[in-house]
Order: C-alpha cells, then sequence, then structure tokens
C-alpha cells in the first residue's frame, strides 16, 4: 500500500535521499530570542566542561572517571572500586532525571545541555559559518569546482576542525586520567609517553569524524536518547510544536499576500515558507508533528517567530507546547507519570544521602590466606594468616595505623612491616598478618573476630573476619 504524500516523512529522515545516499544538510543560521539564551547556556556549560578536570576539591579534582585504575571523582567527591554501589545509585538518579524532563518537557536535554548539540551548533556549525558562509554560500560553495577559493576555504575549515578536536580529545583524557598527569605528559613530551599518545590521536580522529562529517547523525541514528523520546512522551509533554491549528485553520497553509484577508479565505497563519525547515539541523519539517529526529534546539520557533513579526502576525506559532493544549487549551500541570518519577528521585536521594553518611574515610578488608589452615603453636596457641587491605579515601595521611582485636585476648602479629604503619593519601596499603588465639578461647572451628583499626589511638574502621580452629567434638 502507497504511503499517502503526506505521511511520506515517517518512512524516511531528512538526511538520507530517496537514492539512499546522504543528503548532506545546510542549516540556515539561526538567530533570535532562544538561540542568544541557548549561547549563553552553551558558553557556560563549555566553560565548566573545559574548567571541571582542573578544578580541585579537597585535592580531589571535581570530575574524574578513570575506569582502568577504577577511580572516580564526582563533584570533588572521591569514588572507589569499594564505593561502586553509590556510582550506581548515582548515575541511576541521573538516569531518572533526565527521564522525568523528557515526560515533563520533552528533548530539551538534547536542544540545551547535551555535548553533541552544544560542540556542534555552538563551535562547530559557527566556525563553518564564518569560513563557509550561510546556508546559500554553503550550498553554491559544495557544488563548486575545486577552485583556490574552495580549496584555501576547506583545508582552513579542516585545519580548524581538526585542531578543535585535539583540544577536546585532550580535556576528554583529563576526565579519564586525571589532569594532573595529562600536564606531566604535556611536559614531559608526547613520545614519552606513546602509551597515552596512541589513544589520543585516536579521540582527535572521532572527534573530527564525528563533528566534520557524522554530525546529526548522532542525534538521528546512533544516539539511544532519541528513541527512548518514543515512549516517554505523551500529549501532556512540552516539546518544540507547531499550532497546527493556528497555522492550518479550516483551508489550510497559503503563501503570503500583502492586504489579503487569510481569516476571510480560512486560511491559517503558516504561509509556507518553509524557513522552518531550512533552519533545522537535523532536517525535519515541525509542521509534521513531533518527530525522534527534532532535538528540540528552538530554531523553527526563533525563525517562525521572525516571519511572523515580519507580516505583522502574532508570535508563537512554533513554540514549547504540548498537544493537549494545542487542542483543548489546557496549562501545564504535574501528571502522575511524573508524580511518580519525583518521588522515586525523593527516595534514590534519600538512599544515596543515608549511604554517603554511612561511608568510611578508610576501609578495611581483613581476609583468611586461602588454602591455609590453622597452625598448632607451643602453649596451646593456634595461628591462622590473613591478607590486609586498607584503602585511604581522604586528601590525608594517615599515621601510625595499628590492629587490635576487640573482646578476646590474643595476639596480632605483622609480617615484612612494624606494629604500626601509614596510608599515603587516596593510597591502598597492603600486607599480611598473624593472629594467634590461645585454644581454650575457641568455641568450635569457626569463630568469627572483630578487628579494630586504629590510627594514633582512635579508632577507625573496625571490620570482621573468620578464625579457624581444631573441630570441637564435646
Amino acid at each position: 500500500m502507497e504511503t499517502p504524500k503526506n505521511e511520506v516523512f515517517r518512512d524516511s529522515i531528512g538526511t538520507i535521499n530517496e537514492d539512499g545516499k546522504r543528503n548532506w544538510i545546510f542549516p540556515k543560521k539561526p538567530s533570535g530570542y532562544y538561540y542568544e539564551k541557548r549561547k549563553i547556556v552553551s558558553y557556560i556549560l563549555l566553560a565548566f566542561l573545559f574548567a571541571a578536570p582542573f578544578v580541585k576539591i579537597n585535592g580531589n579534582q571535581f570530575l574524574l572517571f578513570n575506569i582502568l585504575e577504577r577511580r572516580f571523582n564526582i563533584f570533588g567527591y572521591p569514588f572507589w572500586p569499594q564505593d561502586f554501589h553509590l556510582f550506581v545509585i548515582s548515575m541511576i538518579i541521573g538516569v531518572v532525571f533526565i527521564t522525568l524532563f523528557t515526560v515533563g518537557f520533552g528533548r530539551i536535554f538534547c536542544g540545551w545541555i547535551c555535548p553533541q548539540t552544544i560542540f556542534m551548533e555552538m563551535v562547530f556549525r559557527r566556525i563553518e559559518y564564518w569560513i563557509d558562509g550561510d546556508r546559500n554560500k554553503q550550498k553554491r560553495l559544495k557544488r563548486q569546482k575545486w577552485n583556490s577559493e574552495k580549496i584555501r576555504k576547506r583545508l582552513l575549515k579542516w585545519f580548524i576542525f581538526l585542531v578543535v578536536s585535539f583540544l577536546i580529545a585532550n580535556v576528554f583524557l583529563a576526565y579519564l586520567i586525571g589532569s594532573n598527569k595529562l600536564l606531566k605528559y604535556m611536559i614531559d613530551g608526547p613520545f614519552e609517553h606513546v602509551n597515552t599518545l596512541i589513544p589520543l590521536i585516536i579521540f582527535t580522529g572521532v572527534f573530527y569524524f564525528i563533528f566534520a562529517w557524522f554530525r546529526e547523525q548522532v542525534c538521528i541514528i546512533a544516539c539511544p536518547y532519541g528513541r527512548l523520546q518514543g515512549v516517554l512522551l505523551d500529549t501532556k509533554s512540552i516539546v518544540v510544536a507547531y499550532d497546527h491549528k493556528r497555522g492550518e485553520a479550516e483551508n489550510g497553509r497559503k503563501t503570503f499576500r500583502k492586504n489579503e484577508d487569510r481569516k476571510a479565505l480560512g486560511h491559517g497563519d503558516c504561509i509556507d515558507c518553509s524557513q522552518c525547515v531550512n533552519v533545522c539541523p537535523t532536517g525535519i519539517d515541525i509542521r509534521n508533528g513531533t518527530q525522534l529526529e527534532c532535538v528540540n534546539c528552538t530554531a523553527c520557533i526563533d525563525e517562525c517567530d521572525h516571519i511572523m513579526a515580519s507580516i505583522n502576525l502574532p508570535k508563537g506559532l512554533i513554540r514549547y507546547t504540548s498537544e493537549e493544549n494545542i487542542e483543548k487549551k489546557t496549562s501545564f500541570k504535574l501528571t502522575n507519570r511524573m508524580k511518580g518519577y519525583i518521588a522515586v528521585l525523593i527516595i534514590l536521594f534519600g538512599v544515596l544521602a543515608g549511604m554517603l553518611a554511612l561511608r568510611n574515610d578508610v576501609e578495611a578488608v581483613i581476609l583468611r590466606l586461602p588454602g591455609q589452615l590453622y597452625e598448632h603453636k607451643d602453649n596451646g596457641i593456634i595461628s591462622n594468616v590473613f591478607t590486609y587491605k586498607l584503602v585511604n579515601k581522604t586528601t590525608d595521611t594517615i599515621d601510625n595505623i595499628s590492629f587490635k582485636l576487640r573482646g578476646i585476648d590474643g595476639d596480632i602479629k605483622m609480617v615484612s612491616t612494624t606494629e604500626t604503619f601509614k596510608v599515603n593519601a587516596q593510597g591502598i596499603a597492603e600486607g599480611t598478618l598473624f593472629i594467634e588465639l590461645n585454644q581454650n578461647d575457641l568455641s568450635g572451628d569457626k569463630n568469627k573476630l572483630r578487628i579494630d583499626v586504629f590510627s594514633n589511638e582512635e579508632i577507625i574502621e573496625t571490620t570482621k573476619v573468620s578464625f579457624l580452629g581444631p573441630r570441637s567434638y564435646n
């Protein structure tokens, strides 16, 4: 069955032509109220993105995602492998938070906050407008033969794109390995750290490929968030939408003619100028309704408002609104779905806050050496061998650390170290120790012991161990 002409857009995307080849998008340079607000938000976020790896709080990098060493800092708060449950809850909170805003306000994250959109529209696209010109000049340059002008503009644009991609790759690397290490590598010289240089080159190539060629395809094809939009949105969600009631009226849209009474002829306010299509960075026609390709960038709102103002018609033909508002003029209010997500967020925040409050600055793990049984010693002494690991999550060195048994007489003897030791700031101390108890103090073959960890005679952590002894046949 052939698809109706006005429904063709549902079976195709604006970046693919009828032959299945790439249809290059040349969006018109946006301008207007929302675009200026987006520029302010984007440049604040860009400043944050570039500064965050180099900002320290209590000696901790503000944001760090060191996957290889399994160390993470979020807002200056360190997360170790032992804190993975806290990191997972934090990520779940982020997902629920974005889901809540999508249900309420559509794909606003994509248009205003997403790094892909910010870099593409506020950095690379603006460089392109500066070098190649606006929409028509870019199209003309693409069709132009390779003369000196085209070669000069292409080489200049590609070179600047490559430099910006390299800069982004360095910042990205600072998030992964830490800014201190990155700065050290830069001072040492790139060829002193080839193992880091190779990933840096790969990251640069990936970013260059995305922003110089793949572009809006990331949002349309690769990003899973766009697919989620289809199941999260409902008729009450606030999105960038075309008011078809006002734009189409009874007899549909019609090109503008001076001194013509459009209302008397039954035509809507849309003059079919297609400027909302020309300015769209993903190549869609917002008049076809909400589409997965729409990133809510508001470029069509600004362009339509400019057209409406120029022909003395009210602004807001395309605006932030809901389908229910267009159809029934209902105002925005919290739905049961949104209240449910808010309740889940409150619960998750409470759980996270409780876990953070109970989180120790020092974590001790003492485990019996695998494969080792107990050992009989003189005078009825039973000995077990253990390994210990102490993780210092603070930015201060912890001195004079010692172990003591709680509630039972016995000795703890360290191996290959003194009776006290220290753990460096954000460091790990590992070693081996023996616990020796009198057999008369044991109750069977398995005994639960509590060990206190002291620093300068102050308890900083308590842990439990399982002590093996001879089986009792009484």
